[in-house]
């Protein structure tokens, strides 16, 4: 515990400084416990693990092999992968505690990213690149900062020979960015369920914004997200010779499905964690989002305060279901009408919405009964929000002042999806800590050029492992 004292000032200079002068300042050279963090993020930045390219295993195994070096004995390392999916593997790491009465504690985190390709991106996104005061690489956001600050911990735990009286594990997995292919938290809460029974898990979904410029305006606490469910969206047509056209075509039936999905608007709608947010967060604003931010939660609505608030992508989607199309195929010939066109339309469905429910409404503004619209499987467990609990809202609020100082820990509503779900399903509640922070933009995640701030990740990783201590060694 003595050397986090000295690192915690170090870090809070370090955010401070970089919330002052941008993200885009020149950040100071980093510590050498930095730099060896740095090395094993990077490792984990160029290893693809998309499920298009690469491979979870080979990274899990990397990482075994650090916790191992680490001084891990092989009864305390879980690898873990199936026949079908030898690509999607992962592992579970423990370090035992002292107390007989403190359940566990989980860090859970996803290895996979999503596909990234190299012509569509300035940079090679298996290559991590330090710039302008930002990590550059596909999963530098999402999430395999957190990945290396859970390892890390790991890794500093066991060397520094700290003892916690809450048995710590670490589950690093695969599949999180996918629907269709092999989930390995979903694995282990149905096949190995007692090797990651535990009190309470950290995972994704918290962490902090910035104002887009490097000043940390609010730092969140995840306690509940969105529903993630998939539907198509399907036309058909007996087709015929291109030579022949008619109007009724399935791809121009689709293209005009897709337009009124496009500009439907799904209800407005909030919940304790999400008017909690608005109000708290909002409060501390001094522009006219902060003032649309406190209007909304007071009055839901006040439309003027919702059109403020719909200009924030962030904020829209907090705000409401969204759905959105993300995959198109269609036709069968270059030259013969096409007989059949589909699209895959995601949504994330605002708590309290059954899925049912939102395919309707989908149907309902397509508002042409030629046109299907079906659930796509899977039908994922609908997310449990998490109680509040006093044990997990006070040490995070501590080390909030403490590394970003006049900045609020607010609880917030995901609008992703998370592996949290599997676990909430085993009665294992989930929450998304706060730590590093992102823009408004969203860092590109899932997008083209992600990135994360150099200070984000190095604050971050100071206060995670701190908070961690704190919630392992209760005292």
């Amino acid at each position: 515990m003595k050397g986090i004292g000295r690192v915690a000032v170090g870090a809070v200079a370090l955010a401070q400084g970089l919330a002052v002068q941008g993200a885009a300042a020149q950040a100071p050279a980093p510590r050498p416990d930095q730099q060896a963090f740095r090395a094993l993020y990077q490792e984990l930045v160029e290893t693809d693990t998309s499920v298009s390219s690469g491979s979870c295993t080979v990274l899990a195994d990397k990482v075994a092999a650090h916790l191992k070096a680490a001084g891990y004995a092989d009864d305390q390392i879980t690898l873990f992968s199936t026949p079908d999916h030898p690509k999607e593997g992962g592992l579970v790491a423990i370090l035992p505690g002292t107390s007989k009465t403190l359940k566990p504690m989980l860090l859970l985190g996803h290895l996979d990213v999503v596909t990234a390709k190299r012509e569509d991106w300035t940079r090679d996104p298996f290559k991590m690149v330090e710039e302008n005061g930002y990590f550059y690489g596909r999963g530098t956001s999402d999430m395999k900062a957190m990945d290396a600050i859970w390892i890390d911990a790991m890794m500093r735990f066991k060397k520094e020979g700290f003892h916690p009286k809450r048995t710590i594990k670490l589950a690093l997995t695969c599949g999180e960015e996918t629907t269709w292919a092999f989930n390995g938290a979903q694995w282990l809460a149905k096949n190995k369920p007692d090797l990651i029974a535990a009190e309470f898990a950290l995972n994704e979904g918290g962490g902090g914004r910035s104002d887009g410029h490097g000043k940390v305006v609010v730092m969140n606490l995840h306690v509940g997200e969105k529903l993630v469910q998939n539907y198509k969206i399907e036309t058909t047509n007996p087709g015929g010779h291109s030579s022949v056209p008619v109007p009724d075509n399935a791809i121009y039936e689709l293209a005009d499905a897709l337009q009124k999905v496009a500009h439907y608007e799904f209800p407005l709608q909030l919940n304790d964690t999400t008017r909690a947010y608005f109000a708290k967060a909002g409060a501390v604003r001094g522009d006219a989002i902060g003032q649309a931010m406190v209007a909304i939660a007071k009055n839901p609505g006040d439309k003027a305060a919702e059109a403020v608030l719909n200009q924030d992508r962030s904020y829209h989607s907090m705000l409401r279901t969204t759905c959105v199309a993300t995959l198109l195929e269609g036709g069968h010939a270059n030259n013969a009408l096409p007989q059949r066109a589909a699209a895959n339309v995601n949504c994330r469905i605002f708590p309290g919405n059954s899925v049912e429910s939102i395919q309707q409404s989908l149907a309902t503004a397509i508002g042409d009964p030629k046109v299907a619209v079906t659930l796509v499987p899977p039908i994922r467990p609908v997310p449990v929000t998490p109680p509040l609990d006093a044990k997990i809202v006070g040490p995070a609020e501590k080390l909030v002042a403490k590394y970003y100082p006049g900045v609020p820990l607010v609880p917030t509503m995901s609008t992703g999806g998370t592996d949290g779900i599997f676990l909430e399903a085993i009665g294992i509640p989930v929450y998304g800590p706060p730590g590093t922070f992102g823009d408004p933009d969203g860092n590109g995640a899932h997008g083209l050029n992600e990135r994360a701030a150099v200070a984000s990740v190095y604050t971050g990783r100071d206060l995670l492992q701190e908070l961690v201590k704190a919630y392992a060694d209760p005292r």
